[in-house]
């Protein structure tokens, strides 16, 4: 990797990271895509390299903002994405030795599929929705953190459509984040596909990721969330469509 090819890299880290801290998810979805987008590495090496990164941003989250868990909510959240994990890392091992092009072309879908869903968000529901539903997104948002370590999008649809605060939402994304992308690293790693490079490259962007959080905690911007959900979709939207161009290409 080329100093220009670091920094670029390094950029892609801080942007994703601004634009989780702003909506609760995002960071890896947008660190896959860009990275994926401008062929910065392979697909699995980022997905590690996020996982790491994942875990770095909710601490810097929870080091920076005060945070309370609702842990009645939490434990089917966390039990179901952790279960959707082990499925996703099973199918990723397989993808990544027999279909690299077909792993790109899934991964820009689901991205742009994760943007169109956040766009077309209704109002929250009048009534919570039950435990079934909770365990099929988190089974779903699993699959994708387990595949990508990118576990947000079903979750996030799900939990922003029920009658519950925005910032009790944002505490159960970074945790279930967080959980997901430890129990990822561990799986890949007893797999024998986690490169030391992925752990480097993570350690490396940590500052970034603590100086952005540090930075927006203390420095909110004056935007309305709809604008920052334009903003992360059109980003989403973008990375996305060049992965699939690529996919097709090759």
């Amino acid at each position: 990797m080329t100093v220009l090819t670091f920094l670029l890299f390094l950029a892609c880290v801080g942007l994703s990271a601004y634009c989780q801290n702003l909506t609760g998810f995002a960071f890896a979805l947008l660190l896959l895509g860009m990275v994926g987008a401008f062929g910065l590495m392979p697909i699995p090496e980022a997905a590690n390299v996020a996982s790491v990164l994942s875990l770095a941003n909710a601490w810097a989250y929870w080091r920076y903002n005060r945070v309370t868990f609702d842990w009645t909510l939490l434990r089917p959240i966390l039990t179901s994405s952790l279960v959707g994990v082990l499925g996703g890392v099973a199918l990723l091992a397989w993808l990544s030795t027999n279909a690299v092009t077909t792993l790109r072309l899934l991964l820009g879908v689901a991205i742009i599929g994760c943007a169109i869903l956040l766009l077309v968000q209704t109002a929250p529901r009048a009534q919570p929705s039950g435990k079934p539903a909770l365990w099929f997104f988190g089974v779903l948002s699993g699959l994708l953190g387990g595949l990508f370590s990118t576990s947000g999008p079903p979750m996030v649809y799900h939990l922003y459509r029920q009658p519950l605060d925005r910032n009790l939402v944002r505490e159960c994304l970074f945790m279930m984040f967080a959980a997901s992308a430890a129990l990822r690293l561990v799986l890949v790693a007893a797999s024998g596909h986690f490169e030391w490079s992925s752990l480097l490259l993570g350690i490396c962007a940590v500052p970034v990721v603590a100086g952005v959080s540090w930075w927006q905690a203390r420095h909110p911007p004056p935007i309305s969330r709809r604008a920052v959900e334009w903003l992360v979709c059109g980003l989403l939207m973008l990375a996305g469509a060049s992965l699939i161009w690529a996919s097709l290409g090759g």
